[in-house]
């Protein structure tokens, strides 16, 4: 297979020159393209999963020796999350290099964490896959880089810190409901309303509802502390 400029400039951000195109080509290829002759990327999403796993792990382990399971853990899930993936596949422009279907490009897949986040975990695996896990492990240290060092002691998402808040209370989960979505169908905008049993509540807007709970969330924690 030849290897486009794109394709070229992608590896060049990535920090990996694959020796086999098909298999990077595999991991960025989502289902609504592919077909009975094309493979799509979740098989290879899986496995990257894994590896991200392992790397972030032996990674947090090595740079704080005196850090109890308690403490490593939130971090841990911190790093290897969607948005943290996505985070890294939009420092390296991976959306430009995305194989889409016409549905998910006219509803702005190139930008979707979901999507970007799937994506960077079946590039690890591709690069796992092409030269083995010595070679995945540089490329996340070098894209995660700072993330590693800098990721806070308490890195749990606001929504789980928000319904351990309440249930250390004695209160149900938080609810969460969508108060209005506007915009056009591929850039919508959600407007998010999280709410205690005892009536405190915020809200928040985003372009999917996961961010605006996330965010709506975050709000409502920080009017629980003053």
């Amino acid at each position: 297979m030849k290897r486009s400029a794109d394709i070229a400039d992608f590896e060049k951000r990535l920090g990996h020159r694959f020796q086999s195109l098909d298999v990077l080509i595999e991991a960025l290829t989502h289902p609504s393209v592919a077909s009975t002759t094309r493979s799509d990327n979740q098989r290879l999403e899986f496995l990257g999963d894994r590896v991200l796993g392992l790397v972030m792990a032996e990674a947090l382990l090595d740079s704080d020796e005196g850090a109890k399971e308690g403490q490593l853990a939130p971090r841990f899930n911190a790093l290897v999350r969607k948005e943290a993936c996505a985070d890294v596949a939009r420092d390296i422009d991976l959306g430009a290099v995305l194989k889409l279907g016409r549905s998910e490009m006219k509803s702005g897949g190139r930008r979707k964490d979901a999507l970007l986040g799937d994506a960077m975990e079946a590039v690890i695996a591709a690069i796992y896959l092409d030269a083995g896990f010595a070679a995945a492990k540089s490329v996340i240290l070098g894209l995660w880089g700072n993330r590693i060092h800098q990721v806070d002691t308490d890195a749990r998402d606001a929504k789980t810190m928000l319904q351990e808040w309440a249930q250390a209370r004695g209160l149900p989960p938080p609810s969460y409901s969508v108060l209005s979505r506007s915009g056009p169908d591929h850039a919508p905008v959600f407007d998010i309303q999280v709410m205690l049993k005892t009536g405190e509540a915020a809200r928040a807007s985003a372009g999917s509802k996961r961010i605006a709970e996330q965010a709506a969330a975050k709000e409502l924690l920080s009017k629980l502390d003053t």
